[in-house]
Order: C-alpha cells, then sequence, then structure tokens
C-alpha cells in the first residue's frame, strides 16, 4: 500500500507553495470546475495538493515527513529564506531534520537512502 494523495489547507497559501517549493516540489495552479484555485504537483503515482483554508483561523496540524536527496543543501536553503530548521541528526531509522511550515506544521526530512546503503544495513543486522 502507498500514499497517493496529500492535501493540506493553508491559511498562508502563498507561503506554503512557496515553502514546499524549497523541499523541491513543483506545483502549477490548478482548479477543478466551480472549486477554489489550489496548487498541485503530481510525482509519478503521488499528487500533493494544497487547498486555501476555509477560514483564517483554521488550525491544520498535520504532521507530514518527505524523503529528499541533498539534505544538507535543503536545509541550507530553508534557513537562508528565514525558517529555522532544526540539526541534522543521525537516528536509527536515519539522518533527519524538522522544521515547520508558514502554517506551523511539523515537517520531517528524512535522507533518502541509496540502495547500497540499505543492503549493506540488511547485511549488517544478518551478521
Amino acid at each position: 500500500m502507498n500514499l497517493n494523495l496529500l492535501v493540506l489547507r493553508c491559511r498562508n497559501f502563498e507561503k506554503c507553495r512557496t515553502f514546499y517549493e524549497l523541499l523541491g516540489f513543483q506545483f502549477i495552479e490548478h482548479a477543478h470546475g466551480s472549486g477554489p484555485k489550489h496548487f498541485a504537483c503530481e510525482i509519478a503515482d503521488f499528487v500533493f495538493e494544497l487547498y486555501p483554508a476555509p477560514s483564517s483561523d483554521y488550525l491544520d496540524q498535520t504532521g507530514v515527513g518527505f524523503f529528499a536527496d541533498g539534505l544538507p543543501a535543503i536545509h541550507h536553503q530553508l534557513a537562508q529564506a528565514g525558517y529555522e530548521p532544526g540539526p541534522i541528526k543521525q537516528n536509527p531509522w536515519g539522518s533527519t531534520f524538522v522544521v515547520r511550515d508558514p502554517d506551523g506544521r511539523r515537517v520531517e526530512m528524512k535522507a533518502r537512502e541509496r540502495d547500497s546503503d540499505r543492503t549493506d544495513a540488511a547485511r549488517e543486522r544478518a551478521g
């Protein structure tokens, strides 16, 4: 089973678009019939959409996480753009850092393991 759709409703609609584009997503403006304008990014079998929040006091506490190549570069870009990413940490599940998006959602970025890294780790566990 894989996730194929993620929809976030954003109070800071344009700022959220800019934030997620720093992570590597490329959005296009979209609308379904008479529905609201929103941003959509399609990657393989996955669609990520940003919709405007229904009200200015809307609170979305969804936490999200993404795999990424070039974790240090993304961390640097976010810091340069004024966000405050936490330090990159080496955890048992991999290299990660956490940052908050413009609406305050917790976003965890995790370094994508190379296939050889996964194979080496499996061999170490097997003994």
